[in-house]
């Protein structure tokens, strides 16, 4: 069975190893040299790239960028825990409404965030209707700022909230509720006391599906941000494109992966604790 085992692992592994290890080693290895004249890397080693993520911009910016996924976070998990609840007791239409869920995901998330610039602009939907109606007598300013990077990152990545959540309220017995009501619990308090507890799995991985991506968004805040959210996300790209300093925008990205993979593990370490 050892054997066996490892014949069928091998492949796995050296996938990983290929497409994974090596290129985070060779970025590794890019961060630690210099930025050459014309751009690419050059030596002597140095770490250099890492003090210079201590620049006040940079850690504003950072800052910036973990405040931005916790915002999305909290906003996709408040607006998916009534959905998956709905969805979760839907009855016979639950797979319509999943379905209805998943659609988004059948059209480029570039398109999606270009409809979205369609909409905010002064010219868009949104204002236009505004203006037809008489609410408003000028455009308001909803494109380029932070609130529509947020709606932005909301939209996007509300179904990783929902599909979670929806696995776990879908497998709580409803005997549990009605045991709730017999002994005097109001809906509320059914909610809050046996609902969320049961769903706690589903809230905190639906969590961890947004505020990861949301974290390292990029094309989201260029494009309904402009010039005004700067994400640290945008930082790296803009390295690696425009500014063509690698050895810096290795650096950032490691260091970002690297607080991701704290937060993981310290989230992995409290699960397991509370199973234990």
């Amino acid at each position: 069975m050892t054997r066996l085992r490892l014949y069928f692992l091998t492949p796995a592994a050296l996938s990983l190893t290929l497409l994974f290890l090596a290129p985070l080693a060779i970025v590794l290895v890019y961060s630690l040299m210099n930025r050459g004249v014309w751009g690419g890397v050059e030596l002597p080693y140095t770490v250099e790239n890492y003090r210079r993520l201590l620049d006040p911009i940079y850690l504003g910016i950072l800052l910036r960028s973990f405040l931005m996924a916790g915002a999305a976070t909290l906003a996709c998990l408040l607006l998916g825990f009534p959905l998956a609840l709905f969805i979760a007791r839907a009855g016979k239409r639950q797979n319509l409404y999943l379905h209805l869920v998943i659609v988004p995901f059948w059209t480029s998330f570039l398109v999606r965030t270009y409809a979205w610039m369609f909409l905010l602009r002064d010219t868009g939907l949104v204002n236009t209707v505004l203006l037809t109606l008489g609410f408003i007598r000028e455009p308001l300013p909803l494109l380029y700022n932070p609130l529509a990077v947020l709606v932005g990152l909301v939209y996007g990545y509300l179904p990783f909230t929902v599909l979670p959540l929806y696995a776990n309220l879908a497998k709580i017995d409803r005997s549990l509720l009605e045991a709730a009501a017999d002994l005097g619990a109001r809906p509320w308090q059914s909610l809050r006391r046996v609902i969320v507890p049961l769903a706690a799995p589903g809230i905190r991985a639906g969590a961890v599906l947004v505020f990861i991506p949301c974290l390292g968004a990029y094309l989201t805040p260029d494009l309904l941000g402009g010039s005004k959210t700067i994400m640290i996300g945008n930082v790296i790209q803009n390295q690696f494109t425009s500014a063509r300093d690698w050895p810096f925008g290795s650096a950032v990205s490691l260091a970002v992966m690297a607080m991701v993979m704290a937060l993981l593990l310290g989230w992995l370490r409290r699960e397991k604790e509370r199973l234990l």
